[in-house]
């Protein structure tokens, strides 16, 4: 296929695609097929245009070799085409509101005058009878205000309001039902599975595979920590899952043999194997859907309030209707009061601003799975950093290996990999990734594998019992010994690295020393995040109490603990919250799980533990901690706009009110004046908040 440039810059590039037109299927086809390749960083499809954006860290000329062998043909055989469309969901609603827009013109154009008072009669019935059959149930909502508005224009005589408020009404409630489909679908989609491979079970062997690679009938081993990417049946292994993403109940749930689990459930005890009976994420898009439709949790409260507030403001506005009718016997000051809806501006652009911040937050890769957790964000007062792959460097590093027992330096790495491998975390990430570099093999040598969570793992090897964590797990809770002749250099390990600790059959056999040094933005994202309102920074670490308080004075930290465990997390998280405070957790290993279902914001690291981040509120993928803080700015500036449009829509209404009443402004001027205030703060509400450039320092 070939593409023309139209513009360039380093490391983006603006094309158009050759061709007369490109459908939603395949828009979306080139998109999921750049996003696929290598080094793509971001990419934009515009199908009505041919226009084509791409973000890249490739070389150019790789990039334009890459492009001109793109055919829709090929991609549709690489990349798994989605089942729901955003595209064209949009198209669908696009549509819709050019279609109300001509529709109305097109009468006012074309049909003469009578014809067009019947059929305004005809098509502004459903609402004056739904309108009386709410005030028959005895509840004062907007949709009476709306019918009585309608249907009072109509008696007066005046069709040409009616027909402009109906409309009016219509495209309002085509936004707002775009809006909600635009907000479920864009959470659902972020918390669709990023699992890559998997562990297949082979005979008693397990190899890894690439999820694309698995049949249905196959059998997958599932360790503790790990996503499940397909649905399937438990053929052994007793497990807690959790199932929070599909659900939205955090409490985990015990499954057996023979139990059915679905796609993004979450092992967080237990491993188990699963024989695969659907495809990847088959119906998880819709399962989250509906969780996501039947329940309010992830509406934020200012939202909440939003909508409460219009349904309240119904009785005064017939109040001063009516006072009017009564004060000056006009009925047409009456009906300029009626045409005054406080309903279409509070619930449009609340959830229009909400999901905008939620999309410009998107675009810097940070995934926010609700409104919710940005107002409470935008009030929290305390934030808590876990240390390792959080407040450290987001790739630890093996520098040294000491091996003891005789044994050799590449032949304990090469177990330890073995065993990690199971268990993505940082650290683990660090061992696995040395012995790769080292063109170390490491095919399965043990038995099924056990984690103990914030301690490490265990296994039998050749009958022989191993065990790799630190120090407290290997050397108290599972005895290990070090023999005399090994003791010196024991005793020579510097502290200036992280130790892991590797033990087969109940003697040390190796230390594999880790550089976890801090991450270079650390100390300047903290400031910046006491300088935007976070009043109180907390470190909490498994170090010895040394270290943790030199990298608290070194990162300017109001407090830290040394040698927690994560349920002495969770409790620190607990006290806070009793004082009174408002908590927002960072973390990204699966010991950090409790403490950020616990936290009022939990906040994962992108590069850390699946489970971290299929629980946290809130996932930043950039692997800088900076956006922590362009986060919190964006949250603040959120709830700034939110606020701004309740005065606006309150007092801008109230002065129509007013001047109706004085006889100053007629229905229809009324009517248009609103709704054209209405529209203005709708599109003002999907304004970028914080726009290209991201401030650190200052407060929003």
């Amino acid at each position: 296929m070939r593409f023309l440039i139209l513009h360039e810059s380093p490391g983006r590039i603006r094309l158009r695609a050759d061709g007369e037109r490109m459908s939603t299927q395949q828009a979306d086809l080139l998109e999921n097929w750049l996003l696929k390749q290598r080094d793509i960083k971001q990419v934009s499809v515009h199908e009505s245009t041919l226009s084509v954006t791409v973000h890249y860290e490739m070389d150019r000329d790789a990039l334009c070799r890459m492009l001109a062998g793109f055919s829709y043909e090929n991609a549709a055989s690489e990349v798994e085409f989605p089942s729901h469309s955003s595209r064209a969901m949009n198209r669908e609603y696009e549509e819709k509101i050019v279609f109300l827009i001509l529709s109305h013109y097109a009468k006012r154009l074309f049909l003469p005058v009578p014809f067009r008072h019947v059929i305004c009669a005809i098509q502004s019935m459903p609402r004056i009878i739904h309108g009386l059959k709410t005030l028959l149930q005895r509840r004062m909502t907007v949709d009476v205000l709306d019918g009585a508005a309608i249907g009072a224009s109509l008696l007066t005589g005046d069709f040409s309001t009616a027909a402009s408020v109906r409309f009016l009404l219509r495209i309002g409630e085509t936004l707002e039902e775009w809006t909600h489909k635009r907000s479920v679908d864009n959470l659902a989609r972020s918390m669709a599975l990023q699992v890559e491979q998997v562990w297949r079970l082979n005979g008693s062997t397990q190899e890894a595979v690439r999820v694309s690679d698995i049949l249905p009938n196959d059998l997958i081993v599932v360790h503790t920590g790990n996503v499940l990417p397909f649905d399937g049946i438990i053929e052994s292994g007793d497990v807690m899952i959790n199932q929070a993403s599909l659900t939205g109940e955090s409490v985990p749930a015990a499954k057996f043999p023979g139990t059915a689990v679905y796609a993004g459930s979450v092992v967080e005890e237990g491993n188990c194997v699963i024989r695969v009976t659907g495809t990847v994420g088959e119906n998880r898009y819709d399962r989250i859907v509906r969780m996501i439709e039947d329940t309010e949790r992830l509406k934020s409260s200012v939202e909440s309030r939003a909508s409460n507030l219009a349904d309240r403001l119904v009785p005064w506005c017939f109040g001063l209707s009516a006072f009017t009718w009564l004060l000056t016997g006009n009925v047409t000051r009456a009906v300029s009061v009626l045409m005054v809806d406080f309903s279409c501006a509070l619930k449009l652009s609340m959830p229009l601003s909400v999901l905008s911040a939620m999309s410009e937050a998107g675009h810097h890769q940070i995934t926010v799975k609700g409104g919710k957790f940005m107002e409470q964000l935008s009030e929290a007062d305390t934030v808590i950093f876990d240390k390792t792959g959080t407040l450290t460097h987001a790739c630890p590093t093996v520098v040294r290996i000491e091996a003891f027992h005789g044994e050799k330096a590449d032949e304990m790495l090469r177990i330890a990999a073995c065993l990690e491998e199971h268990f993505p975390h940082s650290v683990a990430n660090a061992v696995v990734r040395a012995a790769k570099e080292q063109g170390l093999d490491h095919n399965e040598m043990h038995s099924e594998v056990e984690y103990v969570i914030a301690h490490g793992i265990a296994t039998t090897i050749d009958g022989k019992r191993a065990v790799i964590g630190s120090a407290h797990f290997v050397f108290e809770d599972e005895g290990v010994r070090i023999l005399p002749e090994d003791m010196t250099r024991f005793n020579e390990l510097t502290n200036s690295l992280s130790w892991l600790y590797l033990s087969i059959g109940g003697i040390l056999s190796a230390a594999i020393g880790i550089s976890d040094p801090l991450r270079p933005e650390a100390a300047e994202t903290i400031e910046a995040l006491h300088e935007n309102g976070l009043k109180k920074a907390v470190m909490l670490t498994g170090d010895n109490q040394n270290t943790a308080e030199a990298i608290a004075m070194q990162l300017g930290l109001d407090e830290f603990l040394a040698e927690v465990l994560p349920e002495d997390k969770a409790d620190y998280i607990s006290r806070e919250q009793g004082e009174g405070r408002s908590v927002v957790m960072i973390g990204d290993g699966i010991n950090d799980t409790p403490a950020l279902s616990l936290a009022d914001v939990g906040i994962a690291i992108g590069s850390g533990a699946m489970i971290a981040r299929e629980i946290a509120d809130i996932t930043i993928a950039a692997e800088d901690l900076r956006e922590l803080v362009y986060l919190k700015q964006l949250s603040n500036r959120l709830m700034k706009r939110i606020h701004n449009n309740y005065r606006f829509v309150i007092g801008f209404n109230g002065s129509l009110i007013f001047l109706g009443l004085l006889g100053l402004l007629s229905p229809a001027a009324s009517a248009l004046l609103h709704n054209t205030s209405t529209v203005l703060l709708s599109m003002h509400s999907m304004t970028e908040l914080m726009g290209e450039k991201k401030p650190i320092q200052g407060t929003a």
